[in-house]
Order: structure tokens, then C-alpha cells, then sequence
């Protein structure tokens, strides 16, 4: 009986510690480029511009399933909205007829929760990202007819961290964004359709 209630401690010690060896808690640093597609409905086509940006994560892994992070991100959005269908102009048009490529400056601000799966094996913990949040698109440069539009996004991705030293590693990862496209200019209507950002990130992070 000692034997037997010997063994099932030791079986109980050894998956807590293999638990504490997969757990972790961190704050990371990122930087990356924001590479998005045109949003073409209706007659408009909406096409963001590419830029680079920088994200912070705070993340809690307790084992392979249990793991998430909040994060928060920012980079430049300008928006150049233009027609893509001939336009016929009446005798007295309103002006300007028809309407130029307009573009917005703009900045992004995303912030998100997401679910993160993971394994460790070694100094190397490769890990999935499935998660959403909000997406806040502010229009700078002082022009006239622009708005704010915030929208909702879901993110997935994968990625790598590297332990280098007990406490900092290296992290690499690949997140998808996908969202409706912003309207930030009351001269062209919403183009209403689905946005999709790529962004490969290199960073570090420090383990506490």
C-alpha cells in the first residue's frame, strides 16, 4: 500500500513539474510591416498603404491548451479611396466631377485578446494565435469630411520563441488580421468589404 501511494506522488509531482516547466509569463516587443489588400465594391476601391508597425504583448501560458495574451498595436493606415467605374459628369456637375483618389492619413490602433496554444521542447516553444478584437482608424492631417471608424477584427497566426537566456528570448511570429475596410472620408461612400493584413514580426521577450 506504502508503495502504491509512494508511486501516485511521485506521478503527481512529476506532471506538476512538467507543468511548471511548460508555464509561462511574459511581456513582449515586436516590430513588423502591415501589408494589406485593395477592398474593391461598388463601383470604389479603398486601398490601404503599407507601413511599419510595433505591437506589445502580455501573455500567461499555463500548459499546451491553456494560454492567452492581450495585446496592442500600432502603425500608419492611410487610405486612398478612388472610383473604379467611368463616371458621367451632368451639365452643371458639383465639383469636383468626378471625384479624385482621395487619400487619408490616418493612424491604427489594435487591441486584442487571443487564445495561444503551445509546446516547449528544449529552449523553443512553437505556438498557434487565434483571437479578435477592435480596430481604431483615426484620420490625422486636418482635412475636411473625415471621420473615425473603429471596426471589429480577428486575428490568427503562429509563431517561435527562442530562449536565449533564462529570463529573455527571442520571438518570431506571423499574425493575420481581417476586418471591414475603414470609411474615413464622407466624399466616397463605404466600400463595405473585407480587409486582410499580413504581418511578419520579429521581436524579443522577457520572461518574469
Amino acid at each position: 500500500m506504502h508503495w502504491k501511494r509512494l508511486s501516485t506522488l511521485l506521478l503527481v509531482l512529476g506532471g506538476t513539474e512538467g507543468a511548471l516547466a511548460h508555464a509561462q509569463t511574459d511581456v513582449g516587443l515586436s516590430f513588423y510591416g502591415a501589408f494589406s489588400g485593395t477592398a474593391t465594391a461598388s463601383g470604389e476601391k479603398q486601398t490601404p498603404s503599407n507601413s511599419p508597425g510595433g505591437l506589445i504583448e502580455l501573455r500567461h501560458i499555463s500548459n499546451p491548451i491553456i494560454g492567452f495574451e492581450g495585446t496592442y498595436s500600432y502603425n500608419r493606415n492611410d487610405q486612398t479611396y478612388s472610383p473604379t467605374i467611368a463616371i458621367t459628369c451632368p451639365v452643371n456637375p458639383p465639383s469636383p466631377c468626378p471625384p479624385p483618389p482621395e487619400t487619408v492619413p490616418a493612424n491604427a490602433h489594435e487591441i486584442t485578446g487571443d487564445w495561444v496554444p503551445s509546446l516547449k521542447v528544449g529552449n523553443l516553444r512553437p505556438f498557434g494565435i487565434l483571437g479578435a478584437g477592435v480596430l481604431l482608424n483615426q484620420p490625422t492631417g486636418g482635412l475636411t469630411g473625415t471621420m473615425t471608424a473603429n471596426r471589429a477584427v480577428w486575428v490568427y497566426g503562429a509563431g517561435l520563441d527562442w530562449g536565449v537566456l533564462p529570463h529573455l528570448g527571442l520571438r518570431f511570429q506571423y499574425r493575420g488580421n481581417l476586418y471591414k475596410a475603414p470609411n474615413l472620408t464622407s466624399l466616397y461612400g463605404s466600400v463595405d468589404a473585407f480587409v486582410h493584413t499580413a504581418e511578419p514580426m520579429v521581436g524579443a521577450y522577457f520572461r518574469f
